[in-house]
């Protein structure tokens, strides 16, 4: 009886291993960074982008210069001036600092002239290498492939995964 019973527990537990493995799922990742970093196309467009960038800067650095030298001459010359030359040099130097202010917005700022030139010519590379990923996924038969190098989280799953429409269903009824 007893090897009857050991013979059963083997055959369950096998039977449940065997259940448990094909409903596994193949989960894999990525460091994009990394594999980004290795591209010859990446690293060119990176120095192409750090070459501007620095001019950029230099040009608002000289920018911020002369408004320095106009406080400084303000400052030596403000016990000649009558009030309304004060006003209009402080003013002149309000306005040469907006437009400072406002050169840097739109060289640097979220919508600005680097951030445009970054996705002229890195979002190329990247596509390419999304669609590599996803690709290698449904080759290999990956469900999921998460990126380790950002907080960008998952990079491809496969479609059969998405509940998205359940949940909506789910939430019309509640």
């Amino acid at each position: 009886m007893k090897a009857l019973f050991s013979k059963i527990t083997t055959i369950v537990l096998f039977s449940l291993l065997a259940f448990g493995t094909a409903q596994a799922q193949r989960i894999a990742y990525v460091d994009v960074t990394a594999v980004l970093e290795n591209m010859a196309d990446y690293q060119k467009a990176q120095e192409q982008l750090d070459k501007i960038a620095t001019q950029w800067r230099q040009e608002i650095a000289q920018e911020q210069d002369k408004i320095k030298g106009l406080y400084s001459k303000y400052q030596a010359e403000a016990v000649l001036l009558t009030e309304e030359m004060k006003r209009q040099r402080e003013e002149e130097i309000t306005n040469k600092e907006k437009e400072v202010r406002e050169l840097q917005r739109q060289k640097f700022g979220p919508e600005g002239a680097l951030f445009k030139k970054r996705e002229e010519l890195v979002k190329p590379i990247q596509d390419k290498v999304y669609a590599a990923i996803q690709k290698y996924a449904e080759d290999k038969g990956y469900e999921f492939i998460f990126d380790k190098g950002s907080a960008s989280g998952m990079l491809w799953a496969d479609p059969k995964h998405d509940k998205t429409e359940d949940l909506k269903t789910i939430l019309k009824k509640g």
